[in-house]
């Protein structure tokens, strides 16, 4: 038994060795950085490898019929079908598949729309300037991925004549800021390039599809991933392919709340398999979040060793999101950022905002946002103050003193790795102390400043003044009113007090009628 275990175990190891791709290995910025192979000693188990030539064919028919049926109508997916400039099309997907790195796709689709509109080729964006394309990208986040777009339209232009790169290969070597996935998506559906390509969803219904429990960031796991998308990948539709795993990661095999009665592939997917077991041996009916302990039929036979097998034992509890396994996050790090809200009165009447520009570097760069500075864990705020009204003074070559901060509040902001506070203070010029600025600054109405290339935090500080400055009126028009009901109050009083005068003191007041006649003969 253990040689008919080796045998079979030696041609798989073989069988994958052939699947190989041979494209070289490239060190990457994302967490699957390093690219190795698996170990040769340690070969994953046959349940999490590619399925028999058969079974892909039939996947292939009943993911891509599921697709045509299903799949929303996107901006960029009509374009990438009916542009025929191949330079433009390729220039649509990239942009597309930029804008929807770690962004919803409802959120992409008005910012697509509006991009393309502005700069409908890779020439038109190349003659932007940072300034327009960071103004564009405000409120989509992440912002240095607008910034590479722009490197990039700039480089071929400048470098490729202006033609876009036409393979895999040369989209990953020569333009900044694409990976190996957004490479590979662009080729397979702008260019028809046969490659998978492996982005979150994809990660989730590969991992589910062939029970594979082992880290989804790791080296092992990631290589594994990306020689089964290859494998399944058809080649007559690649893009449609790709696209179709996205869209059944999207919509059906979602994190949380997958809706398996409803998956075009329920038939090859190991996890689906195990839940129906789990049910049929009585599994099923266990208290939420107690582990399976006991062994499975399914389970690997090599669990031990194999480098795609689960660490952690079956929960019949979760089900198919037992797969995939990540890391737990790093809880994110706690800043606070003295901030400070300058206005003057503006040409046309209105408040005008000073705004300084980040460095071009390093978190949010190059944006506009108020004068602020970062607080140390032990900073002593008096001395913060000060720092930061000299960096105003610097920016208007003017004197501001912390006399003059008048607190506003705090604004709490998450990106995706910092917690950030803003301690909002506000200070109000007078016309001769803000004429003067320095290049790194300047002044917008509010209407412009709700239009610039500003982050998402600027406009929440905005939204706090506003919200200070309402509370402020409330209040001054209820002392109003109240001062008005008391003066009403006063004279009401004033006017009861004064004396009635009565018919013998010249008063005169109506008789009845008996009362009449019998004082007329009283006369």
């Amino acid at each position: 038994m253990s040689r008919l275990r080796s045998a079979v175990r030696s041609g798989k190891r073989a069988g994958l060795e052939a699947l190989e791709t041979g494209e070289p290995k490239r060190n990457r910025s994302n967490k699957a950085a390093k690219e190795e192979p698996l170990n040769a000693s340690s070969p994953p188990c046959l349940r999490h490898t590619i399925p028999p030539a058969a079974d892909v064919e039939l996947l292939r028919s009943q993911l891509l019929h599921w697709y045509d049926n299903n799949k929303r109508d996107l901006p960029w997916r009509t374009l990438a079908v009916t542009e025929l400039d191949l330079n433009i099309r390729t220039y649509a997907v990239w942009v597309s598949e930029v804008m929807l790195q770690q962004t919803q796709v409802a959120t992409v689709i008005d910012y697509y729309n509006k991009w393309m509109k502005r700069w409908p080729t890779v020439r038109h964006l190349s003659a932007a300037t940072l300034e327009e394309v960071n103004q564009m990208w405000a409120g989509l986040g992440y912002y240095s991925r607008g910034r590479r777009l722009h490197e990039g339209a700039q480089k071929v232009v400048s470098q490729l004549k202006g033609q876009l790169p036409r393979t895999v290969g040369s989209l990953l070597k020569q333009l900044p800021g694409v990976g190996r996935y957004t490479a590979a998506a662009v080729g397979s559906i702008a260019l028809g390039q046969v490659t998978g390509a492996v982005d979150g969803n994809v990660v989730r219904v590969l991992c589910r599809l062939r029970a594979i429990g082992a880290d989804s960031t790791s080296p092992a796991v990631t290589e594994a991933l990306w020689r089964l998308a290859n494998t399944l990948v058809d080649p007559e539709r690649p893009g449609d392919f790709n696209q179709a795993l996205m869209e059944l990661g999207a919509r059906v095999c979602s994190p949380r709340g997958p809706v398996c009665s409803q998956c075009p592939v329920q038939s090859h997917c190991h996890s689906h398999r195990r839940c129906v077991n789990a049910q049929a041996h009585g599994k099923g009916k266990k208290k939420p979040g107690k582990p399976c302990t006991l062994p499975d039929i399914e389970d690997c036979m090599s669990s031990a060793t194999c480098p795609l097998c689960p660490s952690e034992p079956w929960d019949d509890a979760l089900g198919v999101q037992n797969f995939p396994r990540k890391p737990s996050k790093k809880p994110p790090r706690v800043e606070r950022t003295l901030t400070c809200v300058v206005t003057r009165r503006g040409e046309e009447g209105g408040d005008e905002y000073l705004l300084a520009r980040r460095p071009s570097k390093g978190l949010l760069a190059g944006l506009w946002e108020f004068p602020s500075l970062l607080q140390g864990e032990k900073s002593c705020e008096s001395k913060d103050k000060t720092a930061l009204c000299a960096q105003i003074s610097a920016l208007l070559a003017t004197d501001v003193t912390e006399s003059l901060l008048q607190p506003a509040g705090e604004v709490a902001h998450i990106f995706s790795h910092i917690h950030q506070t803003y301690v909002v203070h506000r200070v109000r010029l007078k016309d001769a102390d803000a004429q003067k600025q320095t290049d790194n600054a300047q002044w917008l109405t509010r209407s412009a400043l709700q239009e610039a290339a500003v982050p998402a935090g600027v406009k929440k500080i905005v939204k706090l003044c506003d919200s200070v400055d309402s509370h402020k009126e409330q209040s001054c028009n209820g002392v109003k009113r109240q001062n008005r009901t008391g003066a009403k109050k006063k004279k009401n009083q004033e006017t009861s007090k004064k004396p009635k005068l009565s018919a013998a003191d010249g008063g005169s007041r109506q008789l009845c009628l008996s009362a009449f006649f019998s004082h007329g003969k009283q006369e």
